[in-house]
C-alpha cells in the first residue's frame, strides 16, 4: 500500500476547507487505509488528516492509545464528518505537526469536547474527550477547516518553536 505524499507549508492547498463524506464505499475505504499507512510511517503521528494528503473530504484518524499520557482516550478512531458539538474548558498545550515539520508550538484548546462522527460504514456515533485526546481532534478538525496550528498559536514571538532535528549516530 502506497504512503501518501504530506501537503506541508507554505502549499497553500492546506489553506482549503474540505467537503462532507457522502458515498461510503470500496473507494473510501481503500483510501481510508492508505491514510493510516501514511500516518503510521509519519514519525511519532498520533492524528492526520484527509487534507493533509490532498484529498478534501471531512476524514481524520486519531490513535491516542501509544502514547505515554496516562488520560483516558478511545483508542484508534476513524472519524467521518466529525462536528465539535460542545466544548468546555480551556488548556494550553504543545502541537507538532505532519504539515508543519520545522515547528512545533504552545495552542490553547478546549479541554473537553463532544462531538459528533460517521464511521466507514456511515453509522452515526457520539463522542466525549477530554485533555490530550481532544486536543489532537481539535487539531485534526481545524486541518478539515484549511486551518493549521500556526494559526492558532499564542503568539509567534514567543509561542513558536525549531524542532530539534538529531542525526543518527551523533552523541
Amino acid at each position: 500500500m502506497p504512503i501518501l505524499e504530506i501537503l506541508t507549508i507554505p502549499d497553500a492547498r492546506l489553506k482549503q476547507s474540505s467537503e462532507p463524506v457522502e458515498c461510503f464505499d470500496d473507494e473510501l475505504h481503500a483510501f481510508i487505509a492508505e491514510l493510516e499507512e501514511t500516518r503510521l510511517a509519519g514519525p511519532a503521528a498520533v492524528g492526520i488528516a484527509a487534507p493533509q494528503v490532498g484529498r478534501f473530504q471531512r476524514i481524520v484518524i486519531l490513535d491516542c492509545s501509544q502514547t505515554r499520557r496516562p488520560v483516558p482516550h478511545h483508542g484508534h478512531l476513524i472519524l467521518i464528518n466529525p462536528e465539535i458539538t460542545h466544548w468546555e474548558g480551556f488548556e494550553l498545550g504543545r502541537e507538532g505537526c505532519l504539515s508543519v515539520p520545522d515547528y512545533t508550538g504552545n495552542v490553547i484548546r478546549a479541554e473537553r469536547i463532544k462531538l459528533v462522527a460517521q464511521s466507514p460504514q456511515g453509522e452515526t456515533h457520539e463522542y466525549e474527550m477530554e485533555s490530550y485526546e481532544a486536543r489532537v481532534l481539535q487539531h485534526e478538525v481545524d486541518h478539515l477547516d484549511g486551518l493549521l496550528f500556526l494559526d492558532r498559536v499564542v503568539s509567534r514571538r514567543t509561542d513558536l518553536f525549531q524542532r530539534k532535528v538529531y542525526k543518527k549516530g551523533s552523541t
